[in-house]
């Protein structure tokens, strides 16, 4: 049976740990049958921009249209420009929050609902498929066998936690109460004479942005259960990882290292609101976790 399993994994000591892990799982409590997956980077393409970046600039595209004064702003200004310097010196995480504002006071359905209209139109820049197509095959592949075996599977991941939730069942069959991320709080309105109570986005960000040992504590926090297996790409998923392989003696840290520019991108994943001391590939290969080579271990790698 193991045989036929993860088709898109090719032979080799990758596919091996990976299907050695699947096999000691089925002795493992169900209970504790938990796998905790980044998102971007992890199980669907992040360059050369994020697919929630894209989405908001999308919106202030369109924002801007109604208010040109809104072009003013330095954090959009340089958004707009496409000035990659002015991008880095403001920061991605400065350049996020002033995004969210654009969707303050607005319904979580609502919110929802612009977030899959985008999805169902948005094309990837440079690998000619839809967005939502860019998701890798060999991670479906691998959630799949998880299912299989009874495990929970959630998605942890550094951006917008309702991002992420408008897309995940669709995407990868992960409810909405499965995803752990980055989180915007909301504003209740009370019930008037004439109008039920409200729900409303603000424009502030609930703690940390979701990336290195806040991802441990959210999963702590909001799931209550501590993964067997982790899988990530990037700095901000290395204390996930960790947290994982060390759960007991059946675990599977798996990191994905972008490695191929022909069928997808080459570059050192980095985490965006962390500072790193060692590139997280070397980190994994110094703790011994199971490292893919999207090159050399995946022969496909879109669904």
């Amino acid at each position: 049976m193991m045989d036929e399993v993860l088709p898109s994994w090719r032979s080799g000591a990758t596919r091996d740990a990976v299907v050695a892990f699947l096999d000691a799982a089925r002795t493992v409590p169900i209970e504790q049958r938990v796998a905790c997956f980044d998102n971007d980077g992890t199980l669907w393409c992040e360059r050369p921009t994020y697919a929630q970046l894209d989405f908001f600039v999308d919106a202030l595209t369109s924002a801007v249209h109604a208010d040109p004064r809104l072009s003013a702003t330095p954090e959009f200004a340089a958004l707009l420009s496409g000035d990659r310097a002015s991008i880095g010196e403001i920061g991605l995480e400065r350049i996020a929050l002033a995004l969210t504002g654009l969707f303050q006071g607005v319904a979580p359905e609502e919110f929802t609902a612009r977030v899959r209209e985008f999805m169902s139109r948005a094309r990837h820049p440079s690998l000619g498929r839809a967005v939502r197509n860019s998701t890798y095959a060999p991670m479906l592949e691998l959630i799949a066998e998880l299912r299989r075996l009874d495990f929970s599977v959630f998605i942890v991941t550094g951006g917008g936690t309702e991002f992420v939730r408008a897309i995940s069942q669709d995407l990868y069959g992960v409810p909405p109460e499965a995803v752990v991320g980055s989180l915007i709080d909301y504003d209740f309105v009370a019930a008037q004479a004439d109008s039920a109570p409200t729900l409303v986005r603000s424009n502030r960000l609930v703690g940390a942005a979701n990336e290195g040992a806040v991802k441990v504590t959210h999963i702590q926090t909001q799931l209550g259960r501590r993964p067997i297996l982790a899988a990530g790409n990037s700095g901000g998923d290395r204390e996930m990882l960790e947290w994982a392989a060390g759960a007991g003696e059946t675990t599977l840290a798996l990191l994905v290292d972008h490695d191929d520019p022909i069928r997808e991108f080459a570059y050192v994943s980095t985490a965006e609101t962390l500072d790193e001391a060692e590139p997280i590939a070397d980190v994994g290969a110094r703790l011994g976790w199971t490292v893919v080579s999207m090159a050399e271990d995946w022969d496909a790698v879109f669904a």
